[in-house]
């Protein structure tokens, strides 16, 4: 505990605050950059907000990044690919931002960033104890981290679809991330995180319309895309290797709601012979604003209930329950979850209307 005490010093706030300023200096000069370029979000019969949005939120998190990586290259291990696989991750989501480009292109350099990750030593190499053995995956661990990447990558992305609600669930899982960084003496990666966070506050602030509706902001596909990608780089960080500070099985419990959403709509799409990646209106947040939720009531139901899975991991963590265990009630809770949602689809399907959405 003390060495936990010892780590939060005034250090953390420094570095925070620097990230903030740069992040926020950023998002300004960004915005004024993309109505010039045409990087912008337009309104039509699927989006419902007014004017030109510019879609630079994920921008300025990667030069707020780029700070970070100037003053404190050795805080993240293996800062500089990381900061690599991002660049490009930024440069595609900018030009599927701009020019709406195909899945499969976008899945293929996502796939190649996965392959640059997994060449620089990271992997996911055990599922750990979740069928009563650990679980070493070998070669298999390749498959399964790449997965992992895509997985990740496109949940965030697809969460994407309300003001507030990107945001809030990256909040949730950070914040996660930060917590069980520091209990487990990681503290450099617990500030890399601390100030990733501080790097998401100003689009936040921008897109929840703290400075008028003049300054909103959306993240677009290049902020969300690196979120995700830096949510599951922390993730393998957190639980494989000399240094994990929490078991794989956790992980889940951290990201369960942007995970829960995105293969409950896929499996959905691929039932009825659909392109999974095509955009509809059965997200959990569309089905709760059919339902007769407003916008905020649907973002607080939704990132309280991200808090109370990320809770039930760290609590269950940290009280050593069985591995095995936190599985299967995991598994459990997901076909509940699957079976509600299903089950509301059908019944909205027949008596409500689709709704537009913020974006």
């Amino acid at each position: 505990m003390q060495k936990y005490t010892n780590a939060y010093d005034g250090t953390n706030m420094q570095e925070s605050t620097l990230i903030f300023i740069s992040a926020f200096a950023s998002l300004f000069l960004a915005r004024k950059a993309a109505f010039k370029v045409g990087l912008v979000d337009k309104p039509n019969v699927r989006k419902k907000h007014q004017g030109h949005i510019p879609l630079v939120g994920g921008v300025s998190i990667y030069l707020a990044l780029c700070v970070l990586y100037v003053l404190q290259a050795d805080l993240l291990p293996h800062f500089f690919l990381y900061m690599g696989c991002s660049t490009i991750l930024l440069i595609v989501g900018i030009i599927d931002d701009r020019l709406d480009l195909p899945v499969l292109p976008r899945i293929g350099l996502q796939a190649c960033v996965a392959i640059a990750m997994m060449s620089g030593g990271l992997l996911i190499s055990s599922l750990g104890n979740i069928f009563f053995n650990d679980l070493f995956l070998g070669e298999f661990g390749y498959i399964i981290t790449l997965f992992a990447v895509l997985g990740s990558v496109n949940a965030f992305n697809m969460v994407d679809g309300m003001d507030g609600l990107l945001g809030g669930l990256s909040f949730v899982t950070l914040s996660a991330l930060v917590i069980v960084f520091y209990l487990g003496e990681n503290n450099e990666v617990a500030r890399w995180s601390l100030c990733f966070f501080s790097a998401m506050l100003p689009y936040t602030l921008l897109n929840a319309g703290f400075f008028g509706k003049k300054f909103k902001v959306f993240m677009g596909d290049a902020g969300s895309t690196l979120i995700g990608f830096s949510v599951i780089w922390l993730l393998i960080l957190a639980t494989q290797g000399p240094r994990h500070v929490i078991q794989p099985v956790t992980a889940l419990w951290l990201i369960a709601i942007p995970l829960m959403d995105m293969v409950s709509v896929m499996m959905r799409r691929l039932a009825r012979g659909g392109n999974p990646f095509k955009a509809d209106q059965e997200h959990l947040h569309h089905v709760l604003l059919r339902s007769g939720l407003t916008r905020k009531q649907a973002l607080v139901v939704i990132v309280t209930i991200a808090t109370l899975f990320a809770m039930v991991g760290i609590i269950s963590e940290r009280n050593n329950i069985s591995e095995s265990i936190m599985f299967s009630v995991f598994l459990a809770t997901f076909i509940s979850y699957l079976a509600a949602i299903t089950l509301m689809v059908r019944v909205l399907a027949l008596t409500s209307p689709a709704l537009a959405v913020d974006r």
